[in-house]
């Protein structure tokens, strides 16, 4: 029997700020169909799109509406759009940002997809994306993990299962299927994540879980 700590979930914790942090799978999950239903997906020309300077503040418009206020994600897609070095437009003033965009950004006929939810632009992405949405992925462990939970509290009340506006992670374990393995009790657990905005694959990990510190470092025995 191998045992290992896994620090997966404790770098989440301590990622994640309070907003980010749901109480139950139930909670988290219509957390993601009310922004999956909040957010609408837009194809364009790349040329359409235009950066600019609003108070200070660099916006995104597609010439079409109210601009586009972004997130550091959707930003970072922007530049990475336009060839350009993030770190240095995101020095510049609003107004040479968006010079420097409008100067980069391709002038091609392929169509990029802008997904926005209000306001807010989450991602820009070309068409050989497909998007997995948050809410895709957990409504298979809410239809078949039915036993399971999250883990106890961990530090700052976090609870495993968190959803922010680049990724989703959770994490659950049996309290009903403990299984004693050399002497010691086990229970299954499980990590699921996913990204509806590109920032990582979606993915899955099993192990057998034994305990578990307030920082979620679990000892475990990985289930290959």
């Amino acid at each position: 029997m191998s045992k290992t700590n896994l620090a997966g979930a404790s770098r989440e914790l301590f990622r994640r700020a309070p907003d980010e942090t749901f109480g139950s799978l139930a909670e988290l999950s219509a957390h993601c169909r009310g922004r999956r239903e909040r957010s609408t997906e837009r194809w364009l020309p790349p040329h359409r799109l235009r950066a600019v300077s609003d108070g200070g503040k660099l916006l995104l418009s597609d010439g079409e509406g109210e601009p586009l206020r972004m997130n550091d994600w959707s930003f970072t897609q922007l530049c990475g759009l336009a060839r350009a070095h993030k770190e240095t437009v995101n020095r510049l003033s609003a107004g040479t940002a968006a010079q420097v965009l409008a100067e980069t950004l391709p002038r091609s006929s392929r169509p990029v997809q802008l997904y926005a939810s209000g306001e807010e632009l989450r991602s820009v992405h070309g068409m050989s994306y497909t998007r997995l949405h948050d809410s895709e992925v957990l409504a298979m462990p809410s239809e078949f993990a039915v036993d399971f939970t999250p883990p106890p509290v961990g530090a700052d009340g976090k609870t495993g299962l968190y959803a922010g506006e680049q990724d989703l992670f959770c994490f659950l374990i049996d309290p009903t299927g403990w299984a004693e393995v050399d002497g010691e009790a086990f229970a299954p657990g499980f990590f699921v994540w996913n990204s509806e905005v590109g920032k990582r694959s979606v993915g899955v990990q099993t192990f057998w879980f034994q305990a578990v510190c307030r920082n979620h470092v679990r000892r475990v025995i990985d289930r290959q």
